[in-house]
This record gives structure tokens, C-alpha cells and sequence, in this order.
């Protein structure tokens, strides 16, 4: 009896007794529920179809109070009709929709009041009968009788009519909806009448560079830039003139025709915007109006010298809402604040960009302020006219270099003027001190006249710009002394050409029956003042290389060098084609003349471009020395590094082979030995050492990037293991990893030089890296020489045996009469290769102390 609720037969009965529940719960729901369901359809039929849009405010006021009210009075009344139906009423919805008589659920919670047997069967057979009646269960749709209630369907009518609202809204629904449920706080409108259309949008100002912004009609919130302009047409529709509403002010539109209006404004200020027409809102925004914020502009990193030559660095950043238009820098001096101040345009990447960076390296070596303290300020401008400066940093300006002494007078005299314009006393005497010692100029006549002229200038001009005038002339007269008479020949010859070209340029376009006698008189004068600029600049050009201990200045038919001779006859061409007035012809010999002139140029500026390459594969050779003194001396280190390491092992073993003491208790185990103060002293010795080579180091890296352009990465791998090593060696700790990659990267980054300057430098002459950095820097500087040729290598390893040592016989230049045999391309390639590798074998310091010892005599003999 107790498992009979267990069996199918229960569990099919609890089941359509839930369901009995529910339809009995649904014909009670429906019919309380339906009112409310009225009244939220009655409202949804009004808002879909905008009757609150049209109305005033009070009477939609009113009206959503009703639509409360009987919503509220819908609600109770249902609230007071819904109940839970209970379990009996359930059975005897399950046994009436089953056709069930006599009640046989209960039959099946019913018990027997006493303990006869037979009427313990009996019961029984009840039992299975009733169960056997309840396999047919069934529950029948619920009937709420709701056409009862409705006899003329006005729930079909409601539906239809919601339907319909939904279709006139269309995509306007949602904002129809929220307008109807607050009507004190309505953010927009819709057309009162569907044949009014309304457009409105925005227009940015020219310096946001943005799109016009187009509002939506149902309203909302938009944000636009200062100084934006609306427009806004309504065209369609019967009613009057509409009015644009801001801040509570309106402005009727403009009348455009019969049935279209137009308005305009410029917003300034933010706030809500409607358009009102005959009382009713068409649209409402919210607008926020965002002020145009002036550009930044900072210091990216600290203004200073340019790592390289005389410019400065100017490393600046700027940022602004809408673009930048343009920046700038403004340098005042630090001694005169007040002085007009030096403005240099940086510029900018492409279009008006809102975040930018970058560096500039103005050179003003020759500004009158170099060698003087400036402040440095930026000041970025955006479109709108607004300025946006940063703080200022104070630096130097770099000035050139001068030796002659008449220079350094006269750049000082220029650096006090700028300091001190009104000294002018002070800056005549010390002309007329400069002036009254010609032999200090080599008396020159034109650096005297330049000399007074300055000195008259100061003394009769009285204008402001005289000052900055006289500068001027100071630093022509200092630069001209500086660069010698060969660079001031070779201007005024320049200069000469250029006039002479122009004269003949003007008697090309004036025709033969036209021409004066001034004008042929005026072409000679030209032609006369060429020939002299000429001559003048061959006698410098002879002087200088005089003084270079270099041969003298020959005549060359390969390269048509000029002399004397040669000038004239040239020249004298040129005369007679303009006396008779063949222009071409003359223009002809002026171009063969300037041919010949270059040639000359050429020339000597190879010779100088040789002796430049030269000095500079010297110091290559002597900084590529430095390296291998750096890998030996690193070397050293390694080994004692070892040393000690060794030394500590001996002495913990030596501990761990101790008999144990016999004193009880016995003393505490120790994992490591006590330090011993020698080893601590030498390996701090050491880490003093190595941050030494390390500071070695930078200057090295520094001296080579100034030389070539680019420092091998290598060399930076060396720099951080060197620290890690210092670091290690400071705190006691085992140093040889960080040493060990030390000396591999210093040997590949002196290999990397070597390659560098051989593709930069060229190689040099036999015989011309003899002497400091002839040992192992001389083997990487010879670096890689594939596709050279065999003549080079064979040119290259006069003097020199396979190993690339110098013969006895050689005595720094070619030896023929040498019994050598000259190395070819392959054997230098292989005694690189051999030494390279003797190099990475010499580094790798854990290899047998007997090995390392024969790699470096072997290092140290090749």
C-alpha cells in the first residue's frame, strides 16, 4: 500500500492533475485579465496614432490620469478574481473531462476502517477496478467563456486597430510610445502632419576639417564644435510659419515658397534647440556645443646639441582636438630677453594631423647668438587661430670653430654685440686695434676695407638693423680668413661667371641693330674681370698646394688643365665672338672655360677626399686596436676568474675530506666555506677593472659612430654583458658567463668594424698601417674582400706571407725583388678564417688551460 503513489499510475495522475490546475486557472485568468488587457490596447491604439502629439499638454496630462485610473481599477477588480484553484477542484476537473463517475481518484486515496479479510479483498477488487478506469485521463482545453462576456467581439476590433497603429508609426513607434508616456519631459516631436517633412544638420567649421552632421528628426542629443552653423528646412504641411526655439528665444524661419521655410544659425553655445510650429514641437535636440580646446605642445626629451656637427636637436611633441596648422620655435636670448626673439618653422607631417612628433636639428653656427645661452619655446597653432606654447629649456648654441686669430677677434666682437648692441665704442676700438695690424691678415686689402667699412657703419648708422649689418660683415670677414684665399678666389670667380652669363644672356635677347657701345664696353669689362678672377684663383690654388708640400700645379691635356697661355687665348676667343656678335660662340668658350674649371676643382678635391679617407682608416685602425686590447685584457680577467674559482673548489672539497670532531655535540654542517678576504679584495679589484673596460667601451662605440655613421650591435651585446659582469663581481658572485659573452661579442663586433670600414674607407695603401694596430687589430681590419678581385688581394699581400705577418724583405711599400711568395685572394681569406676561429676558440675560456695558453701564443705571434 505505502509504494502504491510510486507506481506509473501515480505519477500519470499527478501530471493531468497539474494540468487540470492550470486550465482551471486560465478560465478564471482570462476573463479578470481582459479588462486590463483592454485598457493597455485602448492606449497603445492613441499613442501608435499620435493623439498626444497633437493635443496640449494639460489635456495629455489628463488623459494618461484616466488611462491610470481605469488601468488601476482593472487591475484590483482581477486581483480579486484570481485564485489558485485548489487539488479537489482539479480531480473533479480531470473526472468530469475523463467522464468519470463515482469519484475514483479518491477511491484511490481512500483506506478501510476495519481488518476483515473479506472486506480487505473487496477493497482490493475496488481498488484495481477504479484504476483500471483512470488509464482513459484526459484534460479538455480550458473555456474561459469570454464570448459570453464580449457578444460583439471588440477584442477582434482592438486587435486590428493595434495592428493598424503599428503599421501608420511604422520605424516612428518607439519615440511615439515614449512621447505618450512623458509629456512633461519630451525631448522631441514628429510632423503633426504626414506630409511635413522636416531636415536639419550641421556644419563644422572649416578648421575641424569634419563632416556635416545631419539631426535626426525624432530628436535626441548631438554634440558639434564651436562655432557650427545649423540649417534647418520644413517644407509640406498646412500651418504657419515655424519658429527656431533656442534657450527659450525664437526666430521665425525664413519663407522660401508657399509650403518650404528655411533657418540658419551659428552655435555657440550649447542648450536645447526645437522647431515649433502653430505651438506643437516638430523636433527638439539636446545640443552640446564643444569649445575648441588651443593645442599642446611639449619637449619630447631635453633640447640639446646634435650628437653630430654644429646643430641642435629639437625633439618636440603637439597634439590638438582638430589638427595642427602649423609650429614653430622660438629661441630668445637668455642674456637680452627683450631682444627680438629667432622663430625657426618645424614642420609637420602631411594634412593637419591631431597627434604628431618628431626631431629637428637646425644648424645656427652661424647665427650671432652661437655660443650664447637661448631658452627654447614651441608654439603650436591650430586652424582656428588659437596658440599653444611650452615650457621653455635652456641650452647653447653651437658655434663653429675657428684658429685663425683675426677669426676668434672678430666672432667675439660679434657674440658682444649680441650680447650688448649698444656697445658700439667698445666694438670700434677694437676694429680700429684689429685694422691697425694689417700683417695679422696677411695685409689683404679686402679684409681692411671690410674692416672699416664695419667700423664706419657703427660710427654713422644709427638704425636699429645696423648692428645685425655690421654681424654680417664680421662673420664673411671671419669665414674668409678662416677658409683661406683659395675659397675667397673661388667665390669671386664664381661670381664672375655668373655676371659674365648675364651679360651674355642680355646681349642674346637684345638683336644686333639694337645694341649699344655700353652695352659691347660692359660685356669686355665682364669678360676682363673673368679672366683676372681666373688668374687669381690659379695663384692660390699654387699657393696652397705649396704650402701642402704638394707638386706644383702642372698642365694636363687628359684632364685640359689650364695655364696662362691657355687662359688667354680662351679668353680672347670669348672677346672677339661678343665684338661681333656671336653669342653662341661666346657662350660656347664660356662653357668649355667652366668645364676645364671644374675639372680643376675636381681634381684637387679628390686629393683632399684621399687624405680625409686616410686619417679616417687610421683611426679606424687605432679604435679596432683598442677592441683587441679590451678582448685581451678581458681575457685576463676570465682566467682569474677561474683562478678563484678553482680555489674555492679545492678548498670545499678540502673541508668535505676533514675527520669529523669527536666533541659531542658536533659543530653545525656548513654548506659553503667562510669568504676569504684575498679572494673578496681581488674580485672587487675586478669589478673596478670591468667597469673601467665598460666606460672604455662607450667611448669607443661613440668615437666609431662618429666615424662611420653606425656602431655594430655587437659592440651593445658586449656593453651589457660587461655590466652584468661588473655587477656579479661586485656582490661576490660567479662572473665568467657574463665575461664569456663579453669577449665573444667584443670579437664580433671588432670583425663587424673591420667589414664596416672596408666598405666605407675602402682599403688602404701598402704600407699604410704600419705601425700601431699591425698585430691583431690588423688582421680584422682587413676584414671580408669577396668579389675584390685577384689584383687587389695581390696589390694588398705585397710584403706579407700566407698568415698575413710582414716579410723581413718588406719595408712598408711594394718588394719585388722579395723572394715571398704574394698570397692570392683564397690564402688571405683562409688566414681571416683561421684567426676568427683561433679568436672564438681563445674566448671560450673553459676549454684546458694548456690549450688556451698555445691559441694565445699563437694570437699573440700571428
Amino acid at each position: 500500500m505505502t509504494d502504491a503513489p510510486r507506481d506509473p499510475l501515480a505519477h500519470r495522475l499527478a501530471r493531468r492533475t497539474r494540468l487540470a490546475r492550470l486550465a482551471l486557472w486560465w478560465e478564471a485568468a482570462w476573463p479578470a485579465l481582459w479588462p486590463v488587457l483592454g485598457v493597455l490596447g485602448v492606449f497603445l491604439v492613441v499613442a501608435l496614432a499620435g493623439l498626444p502629439l497633437v493635443i496640449p499638454a494639460w489635456l495629455h496630462l489628463l488623459l494618461l490620469t484616466g488611462f491610470a485610473g481605469a488601468l488601476a481599477w482593472a487591475g484590483m477588480r482581477a486581483a480579486a478574481h484570481l485564485r489558485a484553484p485548489g487539488l479537489p477542484a482539479a480531480e473533479r476537473r480531470l473526472e468530469r473531462d475523463s467522464g468519470l463517475s463515482h469519484r475514483p481518484i479518491a477511491t484511490l486515496a481512500d483506506r478501510p476502517t476495519g481488518d476483515d479479510p473479506v472486506a480487505l479483498a473487496l477493497w482490493a477488487a475496488h481498488r484495481r477496478r477504479a484504476a483500471e478506469r483512470l488509464d482513459a485521463l484526459r484534460v479538455a482545453p480550458p473555456r474561459p467563456g469570454l464570448p459570453s462576456r464580449d457578444p460583439r467581439a471588440l477584442r477582434g476590433g482592438l486587435a486590428v486597430a493595434i495592428v493598424a497603429a503599428l503599421v501608420v508609426a511604422g520605424a516612428e513607434a518607439p519615440e511615439r510610445l515614449r512621447r505618450a508616456l512623458l509629456p512633461a519631459f519630451t525631448g522631441a516631436a514628429l510632423p503633426t502632419t504626414p506630409g511635413v517633412r522636416l531636415e536639419a544638420w550641421v556644419t563644422p567649421p572649416a578648421y575641424t576639417g569634419a563632416a556635416p552632421i545631419f539631426l535626426d528628426p525624432a530628436g535626441g542629443a548631438v554634440s558639434v564644435p564651436a562655432g557650427s552653423r545649423l540649417q534647418v528646412a520644413v517644407s509640406g504641411g498646412a500651418g504657419g510659419v515655424p519658429e527656431l526655439l533656442r534657450e527659450g528665444a525664437a526666430s521665425p524661419f525664413r519663407t522660401l515658397d508657399r509650403a518650404s521655410f528655411a533657418a540658419e544659425a551659428v552655435l555657440e553655445v550649447g542648450g536645447t534647440l526645437a522647431v515649433r510650429r502653430d505651438g506643437a514641437d516638430l523636433a527638439r535636440w539636446s545640443l552640446t556645443v564643444r569649445a575648441d580646446a588651443p593645442p599642446v605642445a611639449a619637449w619630447d626629451q631635453p633640447p640639446a646639441r646634435a650628437q653630430r656637427g654644429l646643430a641642435i636637436r629639437l625633439p618636440w611633441k603637439a597634439e590638438d582636438d582638430w589638427g595642427l596648422a602649423t609650429l614653430r620655435v622660438e629661441l630668445r636670448l637668455k642674456p637680452r630677453p627683450d631682444a627680438e626673439p629667432v622663430v625657426l618653422d618645424l614642420p609637420l607631417p602631411g594634412g593637419s594631423p591631431r597627434t604628431a612628433r618628431g626631431a629637428a636639428q637646425p644648424d645656427l653656427s652661424a647665427h650671432p647668438w652661437a655660443g650664447l645661452e637661448v631658452e627654447a619655446r614651441l608654439v603650436a597653432r591650430d586652424h582656428a587661430g588659437q596658440e599653444g606654447r611650452s615650457e621653455g629649456a635652456f641650452l647653447e648654441l653651437p658655434e663653429r670653430s675657428f684658429t685663425h686669430p683675426v677669426s676668434q677677434a672678430l666672432i667675439a666682437l660679434r657674440r658682444s654685440l649680441s650680447v650688448d648692441p649698444s656697445a658700439r665704442d667698445a666694438a670700434r676700438r677694437e676694429l680700429d686695434r684689429i685694422a691697425g695690424a694689417p700683417e695679422a691678415f696677411e695685409h689683404d686689402t679686402g679684409t681692411f676695407l671690410s674692416l672699416r667699412s664695419a667700423r664706419h657703419r657703427l660710427t654713422r648708422d644709427r638704425r636699429a638693423t645696423a648692428v645685425p649689418e655690421v654681424q654680417e660683415i664680421l662673420w664673411d670677414i671671419a669665414v674668409a680668413l678662416e677658409e683661406g684665399r683659395t675659397d675667397r678666389t673661388a667665390r669671386a670667380l664664381a661670381q664672375a661667371r655668373e655676371q659674365l652669363r648675364e651679360a651674355l644672356e642680355e646681349q642674346r635677347r637684345t638683336p644686333e641693330q639694337e645694341r649699344t657701345q655700353e652695352q659691347r664696353a660692359e660685356l669686355d669689362r665682364r669678360i676682363q674681370e673673368l679672366r683676372e678672377a681666373i688668374r687669381r684663383h690659379l695663384e692660390a690654388l699654387a699657393e696652397r698646394l705649396q704650402r701642402e708640400n704638394a707638386e706644383a700645379l702642372p698642365y694636363d691635356p687628359q684632364q685640359r688643365l689650364m695655364d696662362q697661355r691657355e687662359l688667354n687665348r680662351r679668353t680672347q676667343r670669348m672677346q672677339d665672338a661678343a665684338r661681333q656678335g656671336r653669342t653662341e660662340d661666346a657662350e660656347r668658350e664660356l662653357a668649355e672655360l667652366e668645364e676645364m674649371l671644374r675639372a680643376l676643382e675636381e681634381g684637387r678635391n679628390m686629393r683632399a677626399e684621399d687624405r680625409q679617407r686616410q686619417q679616417q682608416r687610421q683611426r679606424g685602425q687605432q679604435q679596432m686596436g683598442a677592441v683587441q686590447d679590451m678582448v685581451r685584457r678581458q681575457a685576463e680577467m676570465l682566467d682569474r676568474g677561474h683562478q678563484r674559482a678553482e680555489q674555492a673548489e679545492r678548498e670545499r672539497q678540502q673541508q668535505r675530506r676533514q675527520p669529523l670532531s669527536r666533541t659531542f655535540p658536533p659543530p653545525p654542517p656548513q654548506a659553503e666555506p667562510p669568504p676569504n678576504p684575498e679572494r673578496q679584495a681581488q674580485s672587487q679589484q675586478d669589478a673596478r677593472v670591468q667597469r673601467a673596460l665598460r666606460r672604455a667601451l662607450g667611448e669607443l662605440m661613440q668615437q666609431f659612430g662618429d666615424l662611420t655613421g653606425d656602431v655594430p650591435p655587437q659592440l651593445g651585446e658586449a656593453d651589457r654583458a660587461m655590466r652584468d659582469g661588473a655587477e656579479a663581481l661586485a656582490e661576490g658572485r660567479d662572473a665568467r658567463d657574463p665575461q664569456q659573452r663579453a669577449i665573444r661579442a667584443l670579437t664580433e663586433g671588432g670583425r663587424q668594424m673591420a667589414q664596416q670600414m672596408q666598405r666605407q674607407f675602402g682599403q688602404g695603401q701598402p704600407g699604410e698601417d704600419e705601425g700601431e694596430g699591425e698585430g691583431e687589430g690588423e688582421g680584422m681590419a682587413g676584414g671580408e674582400q669577396g668579389g675584390e678581385g685577384q689584383d687587389q688581394a695581390q696589390e694588398q699581400g705585397q710584403g706579407r706571407d700566407p698568415l698575413g705577418r710582414r716579410t723581413r724583405e718588406a719595408t712598408g711599400g711594394q718588394d719585388n725583388g722579395s723572394d715571398t711568395r704574394v698570397p692570392d685572394e683564397a690564402e688571405l681569406l683562409k688566414t681571416r678564417r683561421i684567426q676568427e676561429e683561433l679568436r672564438r676558440r681563445g674566448a671560450e675560456r673553459e676549454r684546458p688551460p694548456a690549450e688556451l695558453d698555445y691559441i694565445d701564443r699563437l694570437l699573440r705571434r700571428f
